[in-house]
């Protein structure tokens, strides 16, 4: 147990060895942590849980340093199963103890649990006096689940976030300030592309109304990866400029190929965009790891997406691409398409169609050639590159 302010402790759990969450769906390339927080003050309040795997080790962490039958009441800020799985198992051992969630947290844990427990109702402004600390409820809802809230302590300044501000990341410290800013800030940004950017306008809203409350932060402490404790509000103000239509002014070009000659156009794009001076990443998505991909084209300003036609259609790995654009909601982006064919041809006009369904702005008539591209073609791939560089400009 980690003192982490006046009376205030980390009981979480370190996953050193987690390397895909969310089922298969994200990878962890540095592990995660399961942040649980417990305030001793006139009430002793344990505020978020850990992951079921972890149940027992967590519920003897609590024994040994608060004595489960001490804990006054429990705060669910998000019902997830990585922060509240073990709920039935500590329930299990104090079934009388108060629970306090929003109401679409309370729906959300009789629905995975099947209890009707002691829940309390709170809502945003809604606040608990525990003895020396008070602690204030915000309501985050769809960051990133409808019963999503933080947590404020009153007197510490530390704000309990939940999801929101954290990483994917078991770092050797605890803290933002022992552990290398450029690995936290590459996770912290991963995470942010991944689980939240589609709630962009609704993360910027509750910024504003958040510092409209003005409480002072001393510390963020999410539920996930390192606390923020040395000037914390910079977190803050990235997921702000996160928020909106975040890019870098680069391009990611990212393709599959079957006999390696729509490699070849993207690798001529990649000369033309270079001719305005136009950074780009190329990326072949059946060997990229696809968490990592949706990162570098949330960074990017342009994406241009390229295959080969199998079957009328473009090959599977692009069509998870381009689910995910369309799923990520990227705004401010301009796109176009490419890719070699034998005999239909299909695959680009699909691609395009996909991009701009995801709300893309497609500023290129899509490219082909068939079978391999000739020299004459591939320079005028370049030509496609250079053309969609001063798009962007």
């Amino acid at each position: 147990m980690i003192e982490i302010k006046k009376n205030i402790y980390w009981v979480g759990i370190k996953d050193w060895s987690l390397r895909k969450f969310h089922g298969h769906e994200l990878s962890t390339h540095r592990g995660s942590t399961y942040n649980s927080y417990v305030i001793k003050d006139g009430k002793t309040v344990l505020v978020d849980l850990v992951w079921n795997p972890y149940k027992e080790e967590f519920a003897k962490i609590l024994e040994k340093e608060v004595g489960l039958r001490n804990i006054d009441c429990i705060i669910i800020n998000h019902a997830e199963p990585d922060h509240g799985g073990s709920l039935e198992y500590i329930m299990s051992m104090i079934p009388d103890t108060p629970i306090y969630c929003t109401k679409n947290g309370a729906d959300i844990i009789k629905k995975h649990f099947h209890k009707d427990w002691n829940f309390k109702i709170v809502k945003t402004g809604d606040t608990l006096n525990i003895g020396e600390y008070e602690l204030i409820f915000v309501e985050m809802q769809m960051l990133h689940w409808p019963d999503s809230m933080l947590t404020y302590v009153k007197g510490a300044n530390v704000a309990m976030s939940n999801d929101a501000f954290g990483q994917h990341y078991s770092a050797q410290g605890f803290f933002n300030d022992e552990v290398d800013t450029c690995e936290l800030y590459q996770e912290a940004m991963k995470y942010y592309a991944n689980i939240l950017s589609p709630f962009s306008p609704l993360i910027k809203k509750k910024i504003e109304q958040i510092r409209g409350l003005n409480l002072p932060i001393d510390m963020i402490a999410p539920s996930h990866g390192v606390i923020w404790r040395e000037n914390p509000m910079q977190i803050v103000d990235k997921y702000y400029e996160w928020a909106q239509d975040y890019n870098e002014g680069n391009v990611v070009i990212v393709y599959d190929t079957m006999y390696e000659s729509t490699r070849a156009m993207a690798e001529a794009i990649g000369e033309g965009l270079l001719k305005n001076g136009i950074k780009y990443k190329l990326f072949n998505a059946s060997v990229t790891d696809h968490s990592d991909l949706i990162t570098e084209m949330f960074k990017a300003k342009g994406i241009i997406v390229g295959s080969c036609t199998v079957n009328n259609n473009y090959l599977r790995t692009i069509g998870a691409v381009l689910e995910e654009i369309k799923s990520h909601k990227f705004k401010g982006k301009v796109a176009a398409a490419f890719g070699s064919f034998g005999w239909s041809g299909e695959a680009p006009k699909l691609i395009t169609q996909r991009l701009q369904e995801a709300g893309l702005k497609v500023v290129e008539e899509p490219i082909q050639f068939k079978y391999v591209p000739t020299e004459e073609e591939l320079r005028q791939c370049v030509e496609f590159g250079d053309r969609f560089s001063k798009s962007m400009q």
